[in-house]
């Protein structure tokens, strides 16, 4: 009882926090979604700043501080903010291990199965805990003989040790260079153990994110940076044995029990600190109730599939793990992207955010399924699944071809494999191109899949933007590119027979271009139409081609909207939102299906009002093009705002 509600109070705090923290970045951009993915980023720049460090550190006795004391001061604009951005770092992978625990341990993520991966969690605490303390003793400073001496009292308390280890400490030419060489090795050694128990805890989750997105990592590296300068790293006065400081500044985040040491002795904080572990560690195995059966039954109708889901474990993480590819993005139940429908079957709905699933969609069979965990076998409606296993992401080499100005903003770039391997794809698939610097820039497919031996990305120039700059001003004809793919849930439901709106804004057309010309291809007859909205008639910059389609098709019609026209433009087709014009044409909607891709405000404001006129919201497929990075490729690389990014 008192575990559960522990857990009721700290999920009511957490959801609060996340409500807030949405509202301020938007769930992609959400720090709290991605806890366990800073930390080992954290990691990253603890490892980078070390081995810049240790290039200039000398161990020595005499020869340490100096050492430390050069890289600080004389090369304070590079050496120096290392040393802060190392402190700060190891202060911060603390900090959101911590909190990516806390946040698990609420919503009850630690239990059955996920025993192992606390278990791993908890060595790693304790791993980069020793390295924090070992790496405070290579400064050798005032603090760090501080700590050695405590550390040595706090281990002579166990009856491990021939000689009592304080002894080493008792007066100035006690520690020899040899000892330093010791510590420099333990520094090193420790957190390469601790890569490999984290390596082994991100293995064992499906899809577990290990980076965060590239604008949440921008901004955690300048805030340190800005904290480097403000408050640096700093040493405090060289260590001297036959003396005993007694000012000090501390560092709480791995410091906190050495007052205790002098108050309450080394018994106790042993007592205190085994008793904290022996608690975290029983706690998976504290206040669970049993359900039947260890394994529930997971069909997925109408493709077939079936997977088995273990006690505790959410719909969607039985599938990752299982090879069947559900749409997803935050995994914490704030997107929304994993909304499916359960056929049959009972779930625990888990713990979300209520915008992300209401409970009139609740009554409807709609669940999370990033959230929902089975209590039974469960049957679950999911379409795409096969689809997306056809095509397995790769990265090919691609020669630029052919640069075509459609519009004063956007260029038509046809891109042609250097191999014999050529990149297949579903209609209305994306890739990503990557840029020397490693981030990415994320483009829809604008070509039919029949046309598999070259890409056809419109790109839309961005003011600032590096990668679009260069498309218009330093790209050529036979420049090579990196182009990974393909990626996205975005495309045609070909199985079905229902007539199709499309719904397109700006370089959403792309997308469109590539379902309607395979549509064409594959001798579809349903009805089709598109509603592309613009500002400007520049904006249309391809319309001769949907013109084209639909005089030589008579299942295909055309309806440009201009939602900004000027008296100049002599404009005199259909003006306002698209949306609203889908809305005057269309009374009802439950017999068709939708597909909108642009501006995630295009798409979001289409969503409700369609189905307010009876369309079924899995009929409503959707493609926005974010301004920030808010989904990353499965293999965590990071976008710009200049691409547009999929869910």
């Amino acid at each position: 009882m008192v575990i559960k509600l522990i857990h009721k109070v700290g999920q009511s705090v957490f959801l609060r926090l996340e409500s807030l923290l949405n509202r301020i970045f938007g769930p992609g951009l959400n720090p709290l979604y991605s806890l366990g993915a800073i930390t080992y980023f954290m990691f990253w720049i603890i490892v980078v700043s070390g081995f810049y460090i240790y290039a200039f550190y000398d161990t020595g006795v005499e020869d340490a501080y100096n050492s430390v004391e050069r890289i600080t001061h004389e090369q304070w604009y590079l050496g120096g903010i290392m040393r802060s951005l190392h402190r700060y770092a190891s202060d911060g992978m603390i900090l959101f291990a911590i909190l990516h625990m806390a946040r698990n341990f609420v919503f009850d993520r630690y239990r059955n199965f996920r025993w192992f991966s606390w278990y791993t969690g908890v060595a790693v605490l304790w791993m980069i805990y020793m390295a924090g303390i070992n790496g405070y003793w290579l400064v050798w400073d005032k603090l760090a003989q501080f700590i050695a001496v405590a550390s040595a009292e706090w281990l002579d308390y166990l009856p491990i040790f021939i000689a009592p280890l304080a002894r080493n400490f008792l007066e100035q030419g006690s520690v020899n260079d040899r000892f330093f060489s010791l510590l420099s090795f333990a520094h090193l050694g420790i957190p390469l153990i601790a890569f490999a128990i984290i390596w082994i805890h991100t293995q064992r989750v499906s899809g577990a994110k290990t980076s965060p997105p590239r604008a949440l990592k921008t901004g955690l590296v300048l805030s340190m940076i800005a904290l480097a300068l403000i408050k640096p790293a700093l040493s405090q006065g060289p260590a001297d044995l036959n003396s005993t400081p007694s000012i000090l500044n501390l560092d709480w985040f791995y410091l906190l029990t050495y007052p205790l040491l002098y108050s309450w002795g080394p018994g106790g904080v042993w007592a205190l600190t085994g008793g904290i572990t022996a608690f975290v560690l029983l706690l998976p195995f504290l206040g669970g109730t049993k359900r039947g059966k260890d394994e529930y039954e997971i069909a997925s109708i109408p493709c077939g599939h079936r997977v088995t889901a273990r006690r505790g474990e959410s719909i969607l993480e039985a599938s990752l793990r299982q090879g069947l590819n559900l749409p997803y993005l935050c995994r914490d139940g704030a997107c929304g992207v994993c909304k499916g429908r359960i056929l049959s079957g009972t779930v625990d709905y888990g713990v979300y955010q209520k915008a992300a699933l209401t409970d009139a969609e609740k009554e409807q069979g709609l669940a999370l399924f990033c959230c929902a965990k089975p209590l039974s076998d469960l049957d679950i409606e999911c379409h795409e699944v096969d689809e997306l296993r056809r095509f397995p992401v790769k990265t090919l080499s691609f020669a630029v071809k052919k640069m075509e100005r459609a519009a004063q903003d956007v260029m038509l770039i046809e891109l042609r494999p250097e191999g014999d391997e050529h990149m297949n794809f579903i209609a209305g698939q994306y890739v990503a191109v990557k840029l020397d610097d490693g981030t990415k820039r994320s483009y829809s497919i604008a070509n039919a899949p029949h046309e598999s031996d070259l890409l056809q990305l419109h790109i839309r120039l961005v003011k600032g933007g590096k990668f679009t700059g260069h498309v218009f001003n330093g790209m050529k004809e036979g420049d090579v590119l990196q182009v990974e793919g393909p990626y996205g849930s975005f495309f045609l439901r070909e199985e079905s027979d229902k007539p199709i709106i499309f719904m397109s804004g700006g370089c959403g057309f792309g997308s469109i271009k590539s379902m309607v010309e395979h549509a064409f291809k594959a001798g579809l007859k349903r009805p089709m139409v598109l509603y592309w909205g613009a500002r400007t008639p520049e904006d249309f910059y391809l319309a001769d081609l949907p013109e084209k389609w639909q005089q030589e098709h008579d299942n295909f019609r055309f309806i440009p909207v201009l939602s900004e026209p000027k008296p100049e433009h002599g404009w005199k087709g259909r003006t306002g939102l698209v949306t609203e014009a889908i809305l005057q044409d269309y009374r009802k909607l439950d017999g068709y299906q939708v597909y909108a891709c642009g501006s995630p405000e295009m798409v979001e404001a289409g969503r409700a009002p369609f189905i307010a006129r009876g369309l079924p919201e899995d009929q409503y497929f959707s493609d926005g093009f974010f301004v920030a990075c808010h989904i990353a490729p499965p293999e965590g690389a990071s976008l710009s705002a200049e691409g547009a990014t999929h869910g």
